[in-house]
């Protein structure tokens, strides 16, 4: 592959962590108009990176652009207990996770304040009502891992059959 295996090495010292809020304070230090009410963009995980040859955990996020799924911080329930792992070198977010909200009562509540179809969800509650597990689950861009792995300097090599524009099927 293309990769310089060197760059590899450094990730094998600890991540780097930081809450939503310490993120866009640095990203706005660095010329960004991020506010604290919206996610990060492509632009913003580049720059959130730039300086780091590991990956940066960024955590505690605000409520409001998370999923409703995601547990309440108990200390701040204003934020979530989230986490994405931007890559760097430009390569964006990696993986996203959370714990999961257990508690039927507060997850029905939410999916109500959203205005969500219930009856579409129904079979998830269900988990819940019956008894849940404090638990946690997370999402992986297995192709944007793969780029960063091997170097490649598109996502769309990574695809065994990449959508674009002028092809849209397989």
């Amino acid at each position: 592959m293309e990769r310089n295996t060197e760059a590899l090495k450094a990730a094998d010292a600890p991540f780097k962590r930081m809450t939503h809020y310490e993120a866009v304070e640095l990203l706005r230090q660095k010329g960004s108009d991020i506010t604290h009410d919206k996610d990060l963009g492509a632009q913003d995980e580049v720059l959130l990176t730039e300086d780091s040859e590991v990956p940066v955990f960024v955590e505690r996020w605000p409520k409001e652009i998370k999923a409703f799924y995601m547990k309440r911080d108990p200390l701040n329930p204003n934020l979530v207990l989230g986490d994405d792992l931007i890559a760097p070198e430009g390569f964006g977010e990696l993986i996203g996770g959370s714990q999961r909200e257990d508690d039927y009562e507060l997850l029905l509540s939410r999916m109500q304040a959203e205005n969500m179809p219930i009856d579409d969800y129904q079979w998830f509650l269900d988990l819940r009502k019956y008894g849940s597990v404090p638990h946690s689950g997370f999402g992986v861009g297995l192709e944007r891992l793969v780029a960063w792995l091997s170097g490649t300097p598109h996502i769309r090599e990574t695809i065994p059959f990449p959508r674009m524009i002028y092809r849209i099927y397989p």
